[in-house]
């Protein structure tokens, strides 16, 4: 091919390519928040149809004392934005060691839970009314662990959303009661939909926690948050949650998920 004609094709070449992005981004700003929001559900709690990890979470005070806690979680969904399966099998330390807990999520319903303490050799549900709680201690809660539904809250763009170039800027507001925040802030990444930031502020309109994604890798061809740091600001400590050897659609079956292997975890999974 002659040279001026490769030379005559490099502008419509970069046309092309500057037509597809302005497509994509036109796109991105047909979407409303409550659609945002939803996709940065599906992207954080439901990538793949299931999958698995090792956890490492370091918690952290406000005197830089730390205590570190491992454990495997599994995850099945049983339908996009609907219910799904938790389950986790503590391994460090001593005192957590063996326990389990489990979560079956339905968003028409509350969440039932459960955990499974070995020293006692008890099965005991947790409350619906506990999702605000400690998860183990840390400073990420039992609703953080499996997640909010967007259709829970009210959101709406914030006016730095136009200026932030990297994120979709949201407002979130619960539309009933609720303790866990009165408004939220949430920065979710343009192109993977990840949150990357979440602000959550009390009535006063102070800070009392934040979330932030440090480190994202591409496994199996799905963006994954690895490093997530949650702040709580009102007693100055957080907790560093690390996933290591996550795995996807490994064809995990909803027996897995029952009271029986609260006892008897599955073997292949824990190593």
């Amino acid at each position: 091919m002659p040279n001026y004609i490769k030379v005559m094709q490099l502008p419509i070449l970069l046309l092309t390519l500057l037509s597809m992005l302005s497509v994509k981004s036109s796109a991105q700003d047909a979407l409303t928040a409550q659609e945002v929001m939803m996709k940065s559900h599906l992207a954080y709690y439901y990538s793949g149809n299931d999958g698995v990890s090792n956890v490492k979470m370091s918690i952290i005070n406000k005197r830089g004392k730390e205590r570190v806690r491992e454990f495997v979680m599994l995850r099945l969904d049983k339908e996009e934005a609907g219910k799904q399966f938790y389950y986790i099998y503590f391994k460090t330390p001593s005192d957590v060691s063996r326990m389990t807990f489990m979560v079956h999520k339905d968003p028409s319903e509350n969440d039932a839970r459960w955990i499974y303490i070995p020293s006692i050799d008890l099965i005991k549900p947790i409350s619906a009314d506990d999702k605000n709680s400690s998860f183990v201690n840390s400073d990420f809660s039992y609703e953080d662990i499996s997640g909010r539904h967007p259709d829970e809250d009210n959101h709406s763009f914030a006016e730095s959303n136009e200026t932030d170039s990297m994120s979709f800027v949201i407002e979130s507001s619960s539309k009933e009661k609720y303790k866990g925040f009165a408004r939220k802030v949430s920065y979710i990444d343009r192109n993977s939909f990840l949150p990357l930031r979440e602000l959550y502020y009390n009535r006063k309109g102070v800070l009392i926690k934040e979330f932030t994604a440090e480190e994202i890798e591409e496994i199996d061809g799905i963006k994954t948050i690895t490093v997530r740091k949650m702040t709580n600001h009102k007693k100055s400590s957080h907790t560093l949650v690390t996933m290591s050897s996550i795995k996807y659609n490994i064809g995990l079956t909803e027996e897995i998920f029952t009271e029986r292997y609260l006892k008897n975890p599955p073997r292949k999974f824990m190593k």
